[in-house]
């Protein structure tokens, strides 16, 4: 179908809930008309159900090629479609090769063919030993790069001390690409702590120090890269300590590009509630307590962090030792793609937030910073026709059973949220409907470049 309309009382357009139809040709957005415009075409009307922009999810491990049995391509971008993501992009470790050079990076593009059931864009990975290659990375299209201060867990993608990051810094900087950083340092006390089954005993070994001392050193860092007159773009991913947020305030103020997101994990669940020896809820930095978690809501109604992402970290359920329960043998991340919308928003709503302000921290921010913002992350004309649309009345509970992502274990299961997605759109093309994937997948690479 090339050429159709959505209608709603409630369609999130310039940051307002209006009555609008919105109309659709090709793959754009061709119009928006008042609600009950008479057209030339088809209008599918979905009275008071929520039409919101397609939500872009920019910390998303896919793991392929290398390690298609932890997830891959068609699973993961499935279940970012039944969660009304329309655009993610992917992280570059955990597959293999992890992509730190051109070669990697075509082989990672070589392995997408006829997999994505929504747009994916891609992030580099910078490690000691390959800052040489980063002017061709960059240039082949990825659309930023990570790195760790710390082991990743990945023996192919080691930790960058200071001396690498200056290196590396000024490159980015030419490119104007953030660099998104992982940001814990070991300072000491893991291997003082005996980690057993039980969950306090893993989150006393990965104490907020560790963050607070690695986004210290990344100000730093920012700092100096402003003062020799690059200015690189400072992104901290998955945020979790309270105590590292007016370090950041402080950064903004300064007038450095820094800026940081945390993920539904952090926002939805505390510390206290998670049982002993549930390896599920095993994520890295590690989920604190519940007066850490008020705080980081604070923080996203304040503006301190920036946007919300799900930092999607599957594997199997045999590396997540769920039936033993250990804890530190465990492959930290947490699975749950598809259930940031709905999880976020039953949290939100009960502290004032409209799903305008959720559109913005979930869709038109995360473009703006994966520099996609021409494109995505807003109904307006002349951009993509990304859709989902939303009931936000309808209350279930998760279960194993609804997971689209490659294998059906989360820390949710038998939780009750409200909010569900019904529909979803990417470039006009109905990919999902109530629990069912339309047709064939239609999402496409997005390069640097090439947009």
């Amino acid at each position: 179908m090339s050429h159709f309309a959505l209608q709603s009382n409630n369609v999130i357009v310039d940051g307002k809930m209006i009555p609008a139809c919105v109309e659709v040709k090709g793959e754009i957005i061709q119009a928006i008309h008042p609600h009950g415009q008479d057209l030339p075409c088809e209008v599918f009307d979905y009275g008071e159900q929520v039409i919101m922009p397609g939500l872009v999810d920019s910390h998303v491990h896919i793991n392929e090629p290398g390690r298609t049995e932890w997830e891959g391509f068609n699973t993961a971008t499935q279940a970012a479609a039944a969660g009304g993501i329309t655009t993610l992009v992917d992280m570059p470790l955990n597959c293999i090769p992890v992509t730190t050079t051109k070669a990697a990076f075509q082989e990672k593009l070589d392995s997408v063919d006829d997999k994505l059931w929504v747009d994916c864009g891609f992030w580099g990975g910078v490690i000691p030993q390959n800052i040489g290659d980063l002017d061709e990375l960059l240039n082949a299209g990825v659309l930023g790069v990570k790195s760790f201060l710390i082991d990743s867990g990945i023996e192919e993608f080691p930790p960058v001390k200071a001396k690498d990051i200056r290196a590396a810094m000024p490159i980015l900087a030419k490119y104007d690409v953030p660099y998104l950083i992982h940001a814990e340092l070991d300072c000491g006390g893991f291997s003082d702590v005996v980690i057993n089954e039980k969950y306090n005993s893993f989150l006393a070994s990965r104490p907020k120090k560790w963050e607070n001392d690695a986004i210290s050193l990344m100000v730093a860092m920012a700092r100096e890269s402003k003062e020799q007159g690059d200015n690189c773009k400072v992104h901290i991913v998955h945020l979790s300590s309270d105590e590292a947020l007016n370090t950041i305030a402080e950064a903004k103020e300064e007038g450095l590009r820094f800026t940081a997101e945390t993920c539904p994990h952090y926002l939805t669940i505390a510390s206290e509630n998670i049982p002993d020896g549930k390896t599920l809820f095993k994520c890295c930095p590690p989920i604190r307590e519940n007066q850490n978690r008020e705080h980081l809501w604070q923080a996203i109604t304040d503006g301190r962090l920036d946007f919300i992402v799900s930092d999607h970290s599957p594997c199997t359920p045999e590396l997540k030792h769920i039936d033993t329960g250990d804890i530190e043998k465990a492959w930290g991340g947490i699975s749950a793609l598809q259930f940031g919308l709905p999880l976020i928003w039953t949290e939100a709503k009960d502290r004032g937030f409209s799903l305008v302000e959720i559109a913005r921290l979930m869709s038109t921010e995360t473009a703006k910073f994966a520099g996609l913002n021409t494109i995505k992350g807003q109904i307006s004309v002349g951009y993509h026709a990304d859709f989902l649309v939303f009931d936000p009345h309808y209350s279930y509970e998760i279960t194993n059973e609804m997971i689209k992502h490659r294998h059906n274990i989360t820390p949710y299961a038998g939780r009750t949220v409200t909010g569900q997605v019904q529909h979803t759109f990417v470039r006009g093309h109905h990919v999902y409907q109530q629990d069912q994937f339309i047709h064939q997948p239609v999402g496409r690479p997005l390069l640097k470049g090439q947009l």
